[in-house]
């Protein structure tokens, strides 16, 4: 299997500004229609101006939009569209979607990866499968075995294929935009604007939660609110935080050995590093005695409470939702 991720989106954009014309021809059709039955022919507008058509139109960028369809909430990009389909890759490392069978798989409170397999028509050999433990880190690097990129690039390949993996890959970064390697800006979408989108996506309420330390970034971590347990917290700090703080220690004392070596070029690049870490490691400190004092009162929730109550039960520790 071999596909273009480009070709899939061109042949979605022509489907969807096809399904936009043909409903503007049907509107001025019905229009033409009863302008006739009610005699008013020539009095009444027939033509339906482009912000008043509710279905979607996709544009590749936001400077192609012409100034006649300012108004229209149905107006996408390409870059709404791979959004989507990042959105849809996470689902499915979850579990809440599944390559395997259409609409929700995991949507019940506490629900696990058993009761994913479940619902799966051949559970010996499912094509994707989500995440263990429910907890996705999204780090600077690849620190974790579950790492949220190494994950979407598993994704991208298990659905498009290895052969045609890296030009998809630098096709989700050229409508993502940014500098660096694909790889990388992928990364810095999931670290800076993956949360935000789903947030507005969700009409600020988000289903996917993110736990952060702050601003420094010491750490950060999706989980998915259906398969909420009260041993979550205990979880993210034995199993995660603590070896990103481990790291951040092995890492400091490598960068200290290698200032007393290197030449003044080098030094000044390690010292930004240094710093970068330590602001990073303390931050993690006052997250992870945060963190301890939840996961000690093992809470419970109740999804029916929605997400606004129960996301207020972890405002410490979780991003705020803007």
């Amino acid at each position: 299997m071999s596909i273009l991720l480009s070709d899939k989106y061109e042949a979605r954009e022509a489907e969807v500004n096809a399904r936009f014309e043909q409903l503007r021809a049907n509107e001025e059709e019905l229009n033409r229609i009863f302008a006739k039955i009610y005699n008013m022919e020539g009095e009444v507008p027939i033509e339906v101006e482009d912000k008043y058509v509710s279905v979607a139109r996709i544009f590749d960028t936001a400077e192609e939009i012409p100034e006649s369809y300012k108004g229209n909430k149905y107006v996408r990009t390409k870059r709404d569209e791979i959004t989507s389909l990042i959105s849809y890759a996470v689902g499915c490392m979850f579990g809440r979607y599944s390559l395997e069978v259409d609409g929700l798989v995991l949507a019940d409170q506490g629900a696990t990866v058993a009761d994913y397999l479940a619902k799966m028509p051949d559970p010996a050999h499912v094509t994707f499968m989500p995440d263990g433990d429910n907890v996705l880190p999204i780090t600077d690097d690849e620190y974790f075995d579950d790492d949220i990129v190494r994950y979407f690039i598993d994704f991208v390949r298990t659905v498009y294929g290895e052969e045609t993996l890296e030009q998809n890959l630098s096709f989700i970064a050229e409508a993502l935009g940014g500098k660096g390697t694909s790889r990388e800006v992928i990364r810095t979408y999931f670290l800076k604007d993956f949360f935000k989108d789903h947030c507005q996506t969700y009409k600020k309420r988000p289903i996917y939660w993110l736990f952060d330390s702050g601003k420094k970034g010491g750490f950060r971590a999706l989980v998915y609110m259906h398969r909420y347990r009260p041993d979550l917290l205990a979880l993210i700090r034995t199993g995660y935080i603590h070896p990103q703080q481990e790291r951040y220690r092995n890492r400091l004392t490598w960068i200290a050995d290698q200032i007393e070596v290197s030449d003044s070029r080098d030094r000044a690049r390690l010292a930004k590093e240094q710093k970068r870490i330590s602001d990073q490691a303390a931050e993690l400190v006052s997250y992870e005695e945060k963190v301890h004092h939840l996961a000690d009162q093992m809470i419970e929730i109740d999804l029916d409470d929605g997400v606004k109550v129960n996301y207020a039960k972890f405002q410490d520790v979780l991003a705020k939702i803007k």
